[in-house]
Protein backbone atom coordinates (compact mmCIF):
# COMPACT_ATOMS: atom_id res chain seq x y z
CA UNK A 1 0.00 0.00 0.00
CA UNK A 2 1.26 3.57 -0.95
CA UNK A 3 -0.50 6.56 0.81
CA UNK A 4 0.08 9.67 -2.06
CA UNK A 5 -0.01 13.05 0.12
CA UNK A 6 0.16 16.23 -2.67
CA UNK A 7 1.19 18.94 -0.30
CA UNK A 8 1.25 23.01 -1.36
CA UNK A 9 1.93 25.25 1.64
CA UNK A 10 -0.24 24.59 4.46
CA UNK A 11 2.68 22.93 6.79
CA UNK A 12 1.05 22.82 10.13
CA UNK A 13 -1.84 20.65 8.77
CA UNK A 14 0.28 18.57 6.96
CA UNK A 15 2.92 18.21 9.93
CA UNK A 16 -0.47 16.95 11.74
CA UNK A 17 -1.46 14.61 8.40
CA UNK A 18 2.27 13.39 8.69
CA UNK A 19 1.97 12.76 12.20
CA UNK A 20 -1.28 10.75 12.26
CA UNK A 21 -0.48 8.67 9.44
CA UNK A 22 3.14 7.43 10.98
CA UNK A 23 2.27 7.48 15.19
CA UNK A 24 -1.13 6.46 16.63
CA UNK A 25 -3.14 5.80 13.30
CA UNK A 26 -0.31 3.95 12.06
CA UNK A 27 -1.69 1.20 9.76
CA UNK A 28 -0.82 -1.93 10.76
CA UNK A 29 -0.06 -3.24 7.12
CA UNK A 30 3.22 -2.86 5.32
CA UNK A 31 2.89 0.83 3.64
CA UNK A 32 5.33 3.87 2.56
CA UNK A 33 4.27 7.22 2.60
CA UNK A 34 5.00 9.97 -1.08
CA UNK A 35 4.88 13.10 -1.04
CA UNK A 36 5.20 15.19 -3.95
CA UNK A 37 5.47 18.42 -2.71
CA UNK A 38 3.59 21.52 -5.59
CA UNK A 39 6.09 24.42 -4.79
CA UNK A 40 5.24 25.15 -1.29
CA UNK A 41 6.67 27.95 1.15
CA UNK A 42 9.32 27.71 3.32
CA UNK A 43 7.63 26.67 6.06
CA UNK A 44 6.15 23.85 4.64
CA UNK A 45 9.47 22.43 3.51
CA UNK A 46 10.76 22.94 6.68
CA UNK A 47 8.05 19.77 7.79
CA UNK A 48 8.98 17.98 4.69
CA UNK A 49 12.68 18.41 5.98
CA UNK A 50 11.60 16.74 9.66
CA UNK A 51 9.69 14.04 8.19
CA UNK A 52 11.99 13.50 5.38
CA UNK A 53 13.76 9.97 6.85
CA UNK A 54 10.16 8.49 7.01
CA UNK A 55 8.24 9.25 3.60
CA UNK A 56 9.77 9.44 0.05
CA UNK A 57 9.47 13.55 -1.19
CA UNK A 58 9.30 14.70 -4.26
CA UNK A 59 9.95 18.63 -4.41
CA UNK A 60 8.55 19.93 -7.33
CA UNK A 61 9.78 23.83 -8.41
CA UNK A 62 6.04 24.51 -9.37
CA UNK A 63 2.50 24.04 -8.80
CA UNK A 64 1.65 21.08 -10.47
CA UNK A 65 -1.61 21.01 -9.91
CA UNK A 66 -3.36 18.06 -7.50
CA UNK A 67 -4.23 16.01 -10.04
CA UNK A 68 -1.01 16.00 -12.18
CA UNK A 69 0.68 15.75 -9.00
CA UNK A 70 -1.01 12.79 -7.55
CA UNK A 71 -0.45 11.11 -11.12
CA UNK A 72 3.25 11.69 -10.22
CA UNK A 73 3.25 10.40 -6.70
CA UNK A 74 1.47 7.13 -7.90
CA UNK A 75 4.22 6.52 -10.93
CA UNK A 76 7.09 6.56 -7.65
CA UNK A 77 5.69 3.61 -6.07
CA UNK A 78 5.06 0.21 -7.51
CA UNK A 79 2.45 -0.72 -4.88
CA UNK A 80 -1.11 -2.50 -5.62
CA UNK A 81 -2.81 -0.23 -4.08
CA UNK A 82 -2.71 3.51 -3.20
CA UNK A 83 -4.41 6.07 -1.44
CA UNK A 84 -5.06 9.08 -1.66
CA UNK A 85 -4.53 11.58 1.15
CA UNK A 86 -4.98 15.59 1.46
CA UNK A 87 -2.30 17.13 3.52
CA UNK A 88 -5.55 18.69 5.85
CA UNK A 89 -6.64 15.31 6.67
CA UNK A 90 -5.49 13.14 9.30
CA UNK A 91 -6.71 9.93 9.53
CA UNK A 92 -7.89 8.04 12.67
CA UNK A 93 -7.03 4.86 13.94
CA UNK A 94 -7.62 1.81 11.35
CA UNK A 95 -8.29 3.96 8.77
CA UNK A 96 -6.08 2.86 6.28
CA UNK A 97 -6.95 -0.76 7.11
CA UNK A 98 -10.52 -0.08 6.68
CA UNK A 99 -9.95 1.18 3.34
CA UNK A 100 -7.54 -1.58 2.30
CA UNK A 101 -10.63 -4.14 4.00
CA UNK A 102 -13.66 -2.55 1.81
CA UNK A 103 -11.39 -3.24 -1.57
CA UNK A 104 -10.93 -6.97 -0.38
CA UNK A 105 -14.89 -7.26 0.43
CA UNK A 106 -15.93 -5.25 -2.49
CA UNK A 107 -13.53 -6.46 -5.59
CA UNK A 108 -16.16 -4.39 -8.24
CA UNK A 109 -15.78 -1.24 -6.41
CA UNK A 110 -12.77 -0.28 -7.84
CA UNK A 111 -12.56 3.15 -5.32
CA UNK A 112 -13.14 3.35 -1.85
CA UNK A 113 -13.69 6.75 0.11
CA UNK A 114 -14.35 7.20 4.04
CA UNK A 115 -16.41 9.25 6.33
CA UNK A 116 -14.60 13.07 7.22
CA UNK A 117 -15.05 14.75 9.92
CA UNK A 118 -14.70 18.48 10.80
CA UNK A 119 -11.88 19.78 13.24
CA UNK A 120 -15.24 19.98 15.55
CA UNK A 121 -15.59 16.05 15.27
CA UNK A 122 -19.37 17.54 13.27
CA UNK A 123 -19.75 15.34 9.77
CA UNK A 124 -17.77 17.29 6.62
CA UNK A 125 -20.14 15.35 4.08
CA UNK A 126 -17.51 16.05 1.06
CA UNK A 127 -15.82 12.58 1.23
CA UNK A 128 -18.47 11.54 -1.62
CA UNK A 129 -20.85 13.30 -3.95
CA UNK A 130 -23.35 12.46 -6.33
CA UNK A 131 -22.79 12.95 -9.97
CA UNK A 132 -24.24 16.50 -11.62
CA UNK A 133 -26.78 16.67 -13.77
CA UNK A 134 -29.16 18.60 -15.58
CA UNK A 135 -31.16 18.88 -12.91
CA UNK A 136 -28.93 18.80 -10.25
CA UNK A 137 -27.03 22.01 -12.33
CA UNK A 138 -30.82 23.83 -12.94
CA UNK A 139 -31.15 23.44 -9.14
CA UNK A 140 -27.72 25.31 -8.86
CA UNK A 141 -28.99 27.88 -10.93
CA UNK A 142 -32.10 28.96 -9.56
CA UNK A 143 -30.75 29.13 -5.99
CA UNK A 144 -32.52 25.79 -5.09
CA UNK A 145 -29.56 24.04 -3.72
CA UNK A 146 -28.28 26.63 -1.63
CA UNK A 147 -31.74 27.29 -0.24
CA UNK A 148 -32.38 23.42 0.58
CA UNK A 149 -29.21 22.55 1.53
CA UNK A 150 -29.05 18.79 2.41
CA UNK A 151 -32.63 18.01 -0.08
CA UNK A 152 -32.18 14.79 -1.51
CA UNK A 153 -34.48 16.12 -4.57
CA UNK A 154 -33.42 19.61 -4.44
CA UNK A 155 -29.88 19.10 -3.50
CA UNK A 156 -29.12 15.78 -5.18
CA UNK A 157 -25.18 16.34 -5.27
CA UNK A 158 -25.73 16.22 -1.65
CA UNK A 159 -26.91 12.76 -1.31
CA UNK A 160 -29.54 14.36 1.21
CA UNK A 161 -29.21 13.69 4.72
CA UNK A 162 -27.14 10.82 4.77
CA UNK A 163 -24.59 11.09 7.36
CA UNK A 164 -22.34 8.57 5.88
CA UNK A 165 -22.31 6.26 8.75
CA UNK A 166 -23.53 3.15 6.03
CA UNK A 167 -21.57 1.36 3.25
CA UNK A 168 -22.81 2.40 0.18
CA UNK A 169 -22.28 2.67 -3.21
CA UNK A 170 -21.88 6.45 -4.77
CA UNK A 171 -21.10 8.16 -7.53
CA UNK A 172 -18.27 10.26 -6.51
CA UNK A 173 -15.40 9.81 -4.02
CA UNK A 174 -13.38 12.44 -3.42
CA UNK A 175 -9.76 12.55 -3.73
CA UNK A 176 -9.23 14.24 -0.27
CA UNK A 177 -9.36 10.20 1.44
CA UNK A 178 -9.99 7.77 -1.70
CA UNK A 179 -8.30 4.39 -2.25
CA UNK A 180 -8.11 2.57 -5.44
CA UNK A 181 -6.67 -0.63 -6.61
CA UNK A 182 -3.40 0.33 -9.01
CA UNK A 183 -4.76 -1.81 -11.49
CA UNK A 184 -8.16 0.25 -12.04
CA UNK A 185 -5.80 3.35 -12.08
CA UNK A 186 -4.00 2.09 -14.53
CA UNK A 187 -6.93 1.14 -16.74
CA UNK A 188 -8.46 4.81 -15.97
CA UNK A 189 -5.04 6.57 -17.01
CA UNK A 190 -5.12 8.33 -13.25
CA UNK A 191 -6.32 11.45 -13.21
CA UNK A 192 -7.06 13.42 -16.00
CA UNK A 193 -4.20 15.88 -16.86
CA UNK A 194 -6.81 18.76 -17.82
CA UNK A 195 -7.84 19.35 -14.22
CA UNK A 196 -5.37 21.09 -12.32
CA UNK A 197 -7.29 21.38 -9.05
CA UNK A 198 -11.18 20.31 -8.26
CA UNK A 199 -13.13 17.81 -10.73
CA UNK A 200 -10.13 15.16 -11.35
CA UNK A 201 -12.05 13.27 -8.46
CA UNK A 202 -15.33 13.02 -9.91
CA UNK A 203 -14.20 12.84 -13.28
CA UNK A 204 -11.94 9.83 -12.49
CA UNK A 205 -14.86 8.37 -10.28
CA UNK A 206 -17.35 8.64 -13.27
CA UNK A 207 -15.07 7.11 -16.01
CA UNK A 208 -14.92 4.35 -13.26
CA UNK A 209 -18.36 3.64 -13.02
CA UNK A 210 -18.57 4.09 -17.27
CA UNK A 211 -16.20 0.96 -17.18
CA UNK A 212 -18.45 -0.85 -14.58
CA UNK A 213 -17.27 -0.35 -11.20
CA UNK A 214 -19.18 0.81 -8.00
CA UNK A 215 -17.22 3.38 -6.19
CA UNK A 216 -18.11 3.21 -2.51
CA UNK A 217 -17.73 4.58 0.68
CA UNK A 218 -17.00 2.71 4.28
CA UNK A 219 -17.77 4.33 7.38
CA UNK A 220 -14.46 2.30 9.29
CA UNK A 221 -12.63 5.13 7.45
CA UNK A 222 -12.82 7.71 9.38
CA UNK A 223 -10.76 11.09 8.79
CA UNK A 224 -10.56 14.64 10.16
CA UNK A 225 -10.66 16.76 6.94
CA UNK A 226 -9.56 20.73 7.49
CA UNK A 227 -11.55 21.88 3.91
CA UNK A 228 -9.55 24.19 1.55
CA UNK A 229 -6.81 24.58 4.43
CA UNK A 230 -4.91 25.26 0.90
CA UNK A 231 -7.12 27.81 -0.14
CA UNK A 232 -6.32 30.96 1.13
CA UNK A 233 -9.81 33.31 0.28
CA UNK A 234 -13.11 32.05 -0.81
CA UNK A 235 -13.14 34.23 -3.98
CA UNK A 236 -9.85 32.15 -5.39
CA UNK A 237 -11.49 28.67 -4.37
CA UNK A 238 -14.58 29.39 -5.83
CA UNK A 239 -12.84 30.14 -8.89
CA UNK A 240 -10.97 27.19 -8.67
CA UNK A 241 -14.10 25.18 -7.67
CA UNK A 242 -16.42 26.27 -10.88
CA UNK A 243 -13.31 25.86 -13.18
CA UNK A 244 -13.38 22.77 -12.16
CA UNK A 245 -16.99 22.14 -12.52
CA UNK A 246 -17.07 23.78 -15.93
CA UNK A 247 -14.30 21.21 -17.23
CA UNK A 248 -16.45 18.33 -16.16
CA UNK A 249 -19.44 19.57 -17.51
CA UNK A 250 -17.10 19.70 -20.94
CA UNK A 251 -16.63 16.46 -20.86
CA UNK A 252 -19.34 14.76 -19.70
CA UNK A 253 -21.91 16.33 -22.08
CA UNK A 254 -21.08 17.51 -25.95
CA UNK A 255 -23.43 20.01 -27.95
CA UNK A 256 -26.54 21.81 -27.02
CA UNK A 257 -26.41 19.74 -23.81
CA UNK A 258 -22.69 21.01 -22.71
CA UNK A 259 -24.03 24.68 -23.32
CA UNK A 260 -27.12 24.47 -21.25
CA UNK A 261 -25.28 23.01 -18.27
CA UNK A 262 -22.49 25.68 -18.86
CA UNK A 263 -25.36 28.18 -18.73
CA UNK A 264 -26.85 27.10 -15.72
CA UNK A 265 -23.03 27.15 -14.14
CA UNK A 266 -22.97 31.13 -15.17
CA UNK A 267 -26.90 31.35 -13.52
CA UNK A 268 -25.85 29.90 -10.41
CA UNK A 269 -23.13 32.25 -9.92
CA UNK A 270 -24.82 35.24 -10.75
CA UNK A 271 -27.73 34.73 -8.70
CA UNK A 272 -25.07 34.06 -5.69
CA UNK A 273 -23.32 37.35 -6.49
CA UNK A 274 -26.49 39.27 -6.58
CA UNK A 275 -27.52 37.86 -3.02
CA UNK A 276 -23.99 39.21 -2.20
CA UNK A 277 -24.94 42.60 -3.25
CA UNK A 278 -28.57 42.18 -1.46
CA UNK A 279 -26.92 41.54 1.46
CA UNK A 280 -23.81 43.90 1.24
CA UNK A 281 -21.18 41.53 1.66
CA UNK A 282 -17.92 43.22 1.86
CA UNK A 283 -15.56 40.73 1.13
CA UNK A 284 -17.99 39.31 -1.95
CA UNK A 285 -17.09 35.38 -2.84
CA UNK A 286 -19.19 35.40 -6.27
CA UNK A 287 -18.89 38.39 -7.40
CA UNK A 288 -15.10 38.22 -8.41
CA UNK A 289 -16.80 35.39 -10.84
CA UNK A 290 -18.77 37.45 -12.92
CA UNK A 291 -15.87 39.82 -14.09
CA UNK A 292 -13.29 37.38 -14.64
CA UNK A 293 -15.14 34.47 -16.23
CA UNK A 294 -12.54 32.72 -17.56
CA UNK A 295 -13.51 29.99 -15.38
CA UNK A 296 -16.03 28.93 -18.17
CA UNK A 297 -13.90 27.66 -20.64
CA UNK A 298 -12.68 25.33 -18.00
CA UNK A 299 -9.13 23.46 -17.46
CA UNK A 300 -6.70 24.09 -20.57
CA UNK A 301 -4.95 21.42 -19.63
Amino acid sequence: MTVVVVSYNGGDWLDRCLGALLGDARPRMPFEVVVVDNGSDGPTRAVLERWSSQVRVHYSDENLGFGRACNLGVSLSAAPRIVLLNPDAVVRPGCIEALDHALDRYPRAGIVGGRTLRPDGALEPSSCWGGPTLWSLFCFAVGLSTALRGSRLFDPESLGSWPRDTEREVDIVTGCLLAIERTTWDRLGGFDGRFFMYGEDADLSLRARAMGFRPRITPAAVAVHAVGASSDRKANKNQLLMTGKATLARGLWAGPRARVALAMLVTGVVVRALGELVMRVQQPAWRPLIADRTWTRGWSG
